[in-house]
């Protein structure tokens, strides 16, 4: 893929009707990968537009290079034109909440019978089952699904620190449409594809749930894990700052001592090799985190790089704005928001044929396509 070919998914058009987090990722990845994404949002626009707090982000994180069209579908004439512009497209993204698009008629099997070709995604909590009518956040499902468990420590579940699950699910969504796509130059018909919150989940849970099969052991919680490794933790250096380190073989704990001008751990016994070490793990990590403690973080990176050891400082995404691999690489790129000021978002973390999908067109305001794509349907019911 050059810079002047056309992107992968030119040519495909998709009509959206998601808020928050899910949907939205899922419409943003078929967007920047060139689809034209035409999102449906209410009189007013889309609530997420106006979230506090920790949601005041994830418009601008999740929405780009799509085409915002307003639209009440709980109007008869609404629905009316949301049917036509999906008569017009190949694809239809949703993550309502269960029963909202059957009940204004524009679910997967009212659809499908006038547009046979029709690929459909549902964003939901969870698949068909026992639990699909239930409502689900993010924090929930990781409560359910083990990582909430796994996370903190004993008895004090912590969810992770960012909608996992809601991002997962939209690539998952993303993945289906590709492959419904695929199947259908073959086939001639559409299907509807579901990607749900509890089973991305149960998928990030499933090492654990191996591990449990294979053992008969119940697995810790990560912070009270029996680490493979005897050197693999957070330690606090001088001024205390913090940096994880991973020493994960014999001759990266060998270098390491090297690094640190204390081969004579080496000649301790019970540091002879991995299972020795992480058979007196504790008293190791004492003995590391009293020699640290005297090393400052930006003495000993440079010296941990150039050794090969793996390490990483604890980084907040506030610093990452500024982030100088993800500055030279391409991993931000400025985009130009709904009220004309310009910032910085995050691309999606691949590369193809050496290019970076980036940002193709401004933040829309709501109801900036209107006119485009609704003139486009109108131009499409006049006869030949």
């Amino acid at each position: 893929m050059s810079d002047t070919s056309p992107l992968p998914l030119a040519g495909v058009r998709v009509v959206e009707f998601t808020h928050m987090v899910m949907g939205p990722t899922c419409g943003m990845i078929l967007a920047d990968l060139g689809a034209e994404v035409i999102k449906i949002e209410p009189p007013g626009g889309d609530k997420t537009r106006k979230l506090p707090g920790l949601g005041i982000g994830f418009f601008r994180s999740f929405n780009r290079n799509k085409k915002s069209v307003v639209l009440d579908i709980t109007t008869e004439e609404g629905r009316a034109t949301a049917t036509e512009l999906i008569g017009d497209c190949d694809v239809v993204l949703e993550n309502f909440r269960p029963g909202l698009m059957e009940k204004l008629g524009l679910d997967y099997a009212t659809l499908s019978k006038k547009y046979p070709r029709l690929i459909y995604v549902t964003h939901k909590g969870f698949l068909p089952g026992p639990y699909e009518h239930r409502l689900a956040l993010d924090e929930v499902v990781q409560m359910m699904g083990g990582l909430s468990y796994m996370t903190g420590p004993v008895g004090r579940p912590l969810r992770a620190g960012t909608s996992v699950n809601d991002i997962m699910g939209g690539m998952f969504g993303a993945i289906g449409v590709l492959a419904a796509l695929r199947e259908r130059d073959a086939t001639g018909r559409g299907q509807e594809v579901q990607s749900a919150l509890f089973e991305n989940c149960v998928f990030l849970s499933s090492q654990h749930m191996q591990q449990f099969l294979m053992t008969g052991e119940p697995p810790p919680p990560m912070p009270s894990r029996v680490s493979a490794w005897s050197v693999y933790d957070v330690f606090t250096l001088a001024e205390g700052e913090q940096l994880f380190i991973g020493a994960v073989s014999d001759k990266q704990f060998n270098t390491l001592c090297q690094v640190l001008e204390r081969t004579d751990l080496l000649q301790r016994p019970e540091f002879v090799d991995n299972a020795s070490r992480v058979a007196v793990r504790p008293a190791l990590l004492a003995t590391l985190g009293e020699i640290l403690v005297q090393h400052r973080v930006e003495e000993l990176t440079p010296k941990l790089e150039a050794a090969g050891i793996p390490y990483a400082p604890i980084m907040r995404p506030e610093q990452l704005v500024e982030d100088p691999h993800l500055k030279a690489s391409g991993g931000l790129a400025p985009m130009t928001t709904e009220d004309g000021s310009v910032t910085d978002v995050v691309l999606l973390p691949l590369l193809m044929g050496g290019r970076r999908p980036g940002v193709r067109s401004p933040l829309p305001k709501p109801g900036e396509h209107n006119e485009e794509i609704l003139s486009r349907l109108a131009s499409a019911r006049q006869p030949a």
